[in-house]
């Protein structure tokens, strides 16, 4: 039934409960599991390179480690669960990128971890998630994690 799973991660608590879901399925199906970071353009392009992100690296050089570092652990998990990976890292708008990627790679379920946090909060800063699940053309698993605020 599916045969390219993928799993968008940013690193965070939310995405923990997803990872599990996620290579479960490709473990269940056979199937490669894609896990890909996107580094946010958004971010970079609002750094203004006068605070302090990282002693000698700049926002780009710091997501771009914190991005290898959680493809890394997600693909460390899935190697050990017997679960063929691939590991891609991105630069754009997450959402965008997340799709793009499912096109490209012709994966057949996205699964995505999605915080549980307060309707103002939700509203202020959007969701990748949303986005990704209202936009995308094929099926995607939404796995809930409640985040204190």
């Amino acid at each position: 039934m599916y045969d390219h799973v993928l799993l968008p991660t940013d690193g965070s608590v939310g995405v923990d409960r997803a990872t599990d879901h996620a290579i479960d399925a490709a473990d269940r199906y056979d199937a490669t599991l894609h896990v890909l970071y996107v580094v946010d353009s958004d971010v970079i392009n609002a750094y203004s390179g006068d605070e302090f992100v990282d002693g000698a690296e700049g926002a780009e050089e710091t997501l771009e480690e914190a991005g290898r570092g959680a493809l890394d652990a997600v693909a460390q998990r899935a190697r050990d669960a017997g679960v063929e990976t691939a590991t891609a890292l991105r630069y754009g708008v997450p959402h965008e990128e997340i799709l793009r990627y499912v096109d490209e790679e012709d994966v057949d379920l996205t699964v995505m971890g999605s915080k549980t946090r307060s309707g103002d909060y939700r509203r202020m800063l959007g969701s990748v998630t949303e986005r990704v699940s209202r936009q995308s053309t094929g099926p995607v698993s939404i796995v809930k994690t409640t985040v204190e605020p």
